[in-house]
């Protein structure tokens, strides 16, 4: 399960991935990540972008898909933390259902936004 934080709320998501989106604040071209949690680490599996400039440049390797640079940066992470901004809109947050919403379904907008895995304690 995947926690979203805020100062005020924590939403429990029942996915095992997601898939994050937002609109570069300079260039507005679509920006994707994938992350699989796995155990107690986010797993960033995949990265997208629809085009390249102010320090978004495909790395070496990405590959260009259906118009968008695509690569596997394959990095463990205890958190993600998410600033909002004036300039870019929402984020878009996808659960492995197919489910899209923005980020402000399930927490205020305004405020950062920790992504992390749920610490669920076992029952006994």
């Amino acid at each position: 399960m995947l926690c979203l934080a805020s100062a005020t709320t924590t939403v429990m998501l029942l996915t095992g991935s997601i898939t994050l989106s937002w609109d570069h604040s300079v260039e507005k071209t679509r920006w994707q990540e994938h992350y699989r949690v796995t155990g107690n680490r986010l797993h960033l599996a995949e990265a997208s972008v629809q085009g390249s400039g102010a320090g978004m440049e495909p790395p070496p390797g990405a590959r260009l898909e259906r118009g968008a640079w695509r690569w596997q940066p394959n990095l463990w992470l205890e958190r993600v933390t998410l600033a909002s901004s004036e300039f870019t809109g929402d984020y878009t947050l996808c659960l492995d259902s197919g489910l899209c919403r923005p980020l402000g379904h399930w927490l205020p907008p305004g405020h950062s936004v920790t992504l992390t895995p749920c610490d669920i304690p076992e029952v006994h």
